[in-house]
């Protein structure tokens, strides 16, 4: 089946390889990828594949054949800010510098192959996950969605595992461009991150004449900043936490002492534990430096993602069928990055993978980024996650053996974590 399969998959790589580079060049930020929505419906209605239900603004999904096993797949419709890329959107300098472009082609691919095959007719189902949203960023859009209640939150598949969107899943299988010298990647973890805001507040008064009148907000931020520094020698090489900000407002004129100070930063760890734990002595180090110099300050956080946790035994499946197009050498295996996505929050309640793919030249999230070997990028992916999808479909005991190795999340304590954190 997997012979016929790639067949197919060969005899329409040139439609999409077209679509690739379409799309490639249509970037939209999350929740605004509706002409990226209306492309990807266009191409899979010409094979009688429509949209069973649409949610979040742009998110939608489809399926081929029905019963169990129910395997999921997950393919990201935004792009990411990212000026002076050569594709960027000029409107909002959206650019598919990240490659989710790349891995709705592969998952469109796949479906289609799969509907053409008639695999899905016999035994199972497979749902394919259209999602919005996943990049952190354009956060002042997003606010205005939650506060006209058309999202809860930040990332697009919390929203969806709020609503029970991947609910009867087995398991789930996703993809994600790599920025490195390997030609694929398995069993890789994530970082969970939060994002926060930090006001510092201080009194204005004339810089050179009565600096003595005001209370320097700059300076309690730099006490802070100090402070911060000191935590890290304390962070643990294991957790792989990191800490890094930018500050967005300095002050409003360099005459008067500055009054507010805006400091925006993400928390970044593998351990969960560990996050909220420096998530609450950033908090007190500010209240502590500002009191300090008789300022205040104010938080503004959101809660972001949750670290990412691939099952084994379905990163094997995946494994086993990469190496049908490379070798054991150029394969990256069980990397721990630093990087973050919502696919966490998703990895704590369903066996999950996310398995990298290569073809590509310069840096992820860079001006650089481009496709430079479409068959790599769009056609041998495709073949590997249908590969999995006939392993799955034809040995049932992997899926006993997925699920008996995936160790969920508790709904009532994920639920009481979205709470506090909102």
């Amino acid at each position: 089946m997997k012979t016929e399969i790639n067949k197919i998959i060969d005899a329409q790589q040139d439609e999409m390889i077209a679509l690739g580079k379409e799309l490639f060049m249509h970037p939209e930020l999350g929740y605004k990828e509706f002409e990226t929505k209306k492309m990807v419906q266009e191409e899979i209605a010409k094979y009688g594949i429509r949209a069973e239900a649409e949610y979040f603004e742009t998110g939608f999904q489809v399926s081929i054949g029905e019963g169990k096993p129910h395997i999921g797949l997950i393919a990201e419709l935004d792009a990411i800010p990212v000026e002076g890329h050569p594709c960027s959107n000029p409107k909002d300098h959206a650019a598919h510098a990240c490659g989710h472009s790349t891995q709705v082609t592969i998952m469109v691919n796949a479906i289609i192959a799969l509907k053409k095959s008639g695999l899905l007719e016999k035994k199972g189902k497979v749902t394919l996950f259209f999602t919005p949203a996943e990049e952190y960023t354009d956060l002042d859009y997003r606010y205005k969605l939650m506060q006209e209640g058309k999202i809860q939150y930040i990332g697009g598949k919390m929203n969806m595992l709020e609503a029970g969107v991947f609910d009867g899943c087995d398991c789930i299988i996703h993809l994600h461009a790599m920025g490195s010298t390997y030609a694929y990647g398995y069993g890789s973890s994530l970082a969970g991150f939060k994002y926060k805001k930090i006001i510092f507040k201080g009194k204005a008064s004339h810089a050179g004449v009565l600096p003595h009148l005001g209370i320097n907000a700059l300076n309690e931020f730099t006490l802070f900043n100090t402070a911060l520094g000191m935590l890290r020698e304390t962070f643990e090489e294991k957790d792989m936490v990191r800490v890094h900000g930018i500050l967005t407002k300095g002050g409003d004129t360099i005459n008067s002492v500055p009054s507010e100070v805006i400091y925006e930063c993400y928390i970044r760890t593998l351990n969960q534990d560990k996050l909220l734990e420096i998530d609450r002595q950033i908090t007190s180090m500010a209240q502590h430096c500002a009191a300090a110099l008789g300022g205040t300050v104010e938080f503004a956080d959101m809660i972001g993602y949750l670290p990412f946790t691939p099952n084994p035994v379905l990163s094997e499946v995946a494994h086993q069928n990469i190496l049908d197009y490379t070798t054991e050498d150029k394969i990256i295996a069980n990397e721990r990055s630093i990087a973050g996505g919502d696919v966490g929050d998703v990895s704590c309640f369903y066996p999950m993978i996310q398995f990298g793919y290569n073809g590509f030249s310069g840096a992820i999230h860079g001006v650089d980024f481009k496709i430079v070997d479409p068959y790599k990028v769009f056609i041998e992916p495709a073949k590997i996650v249908c590969g999995c999808i006939v392993d799955l479909l034809e040995k049932p005991e992997l899926i006993e053996q997925i699920k008996a190795s995936h160790h969920s999340m508790d709904k009532e304590v994920y639920k009481t974590y979205l709470k506090e954190n909102k």
